[in-house]
């Protein structure tokens, strides 16, 4: 398998698609050595949301890693942020910008098709399965999107993000009424800086799957690796830091909930 699922109890689900670290055997020559460290993924965020089982919460994660494939771009591999720098279904750069792949072996557009085929199809179909079985017990569901990134990389964005970015596609993926929740959440904790809608808005998973008016709900959180680790290699998980951040994301994602829930009360 090359994903998890666990499903819960509550009306909230949450994806983290660039939590994968694994790369096939049969691929890994393939890459640059430098590669084989996956130095791009989202790591430890299984382990930073630890709170999770408490809030029965459904979750799905991946194996393998985004180098393999991309599960939070678009099938037909559309860039998310026109105009700027963006990273491919099946990606060939890692995030400064350097290839990936040894000179002649990135993939071409068979084996492109056959890792859609065979790694993104499954996540998303699971992913929807699972959102379509929430909203049918509980009337709505709530997808939180969960990614971690390094503050600084000039390939992808010019200066220090945010510690905190929060994305519903600019209101189109939720009802305003919850990224304007999450937002209040975020600004209450003033040692964190934050935006929302700013330079990650949400990708694909957050665009395609949020649907207001089918109750559908999704909020991305693109948070910097700073806040909660050693955003160098071995890119170690920081207790101290982590344990700062912790209360704030929950804190957020407790009042999409809430938001949620005063929206379907009525």
């Amino acid at each position: 398998m090359s994903f998890s699922l666990h499903r819960g109890s509550a009306p909230l689900m949450v994806s983290m698609p660039h939590i994968g670290t694994e790369i096939p055997a049969e691929l890994r020559e393939r890459y640059v050595p430098r590669a084989l460290d996956v130095e791009d993924a989202d790591w430890h965020l299984h382990r930073l949301y630890d709170w999770l089982p408490a809030l029965g919460a459904s979750v799905i994660q991946p194996r393998f890693s985004r180098y393999v494939i991309d599960l939070n771009r678009p099938p037909d591999d559309a860039p998310m942020y026109p105009g700027a720098s963006n990273t491919e279904l099946c990606p060939t750069r890692f995030f400064d910008g350097s290839p990936l792949y040894r000179e002649g072996q990135a993939p071409a557009a068979d084996e492109r098709q056959r890792r859609r085929r065979d790694y993104w199809q499954p996540y998303h179909d699971a992913l929807q399965g699972e959102l379509e079985r929430i909203r049918a017990e509980h009337g709505y569901v709530l997808l939180w999107d969960a990614h971690s990134i390094r503050s600084v990389i000039p390939w992808l964005f010019e200066g220090v993000l945010p510690d905190l970015n929060i994305g519903t596609a600019d209101g189109a993926a939720a009802h305003p009424s919850i990224g304007a929740a999450v937002k209040a959440a975020a600004a209450a904790h003033s040692g964190f800086t934050h935006a929302l809608n700013g330079r990650f808005k949400g990708g694909f998973i957050t665009r395609h799957y949020g649907d207001p008016a089918r109750d559908i709900h999704v909020v991305q959180l693109e948070m910097c690796q700073c806040t909660y680790m050693s955003e160098q290699a071995p890119y170690g998980y920081e207790e101290t830091r982590a344990r700062r951040v912790q209360p704030v994301v929950r804190a957020m994602m407790d009042a999409a909930i809430g938001a949620c829930g005063t929206l379907y009360s009525r």
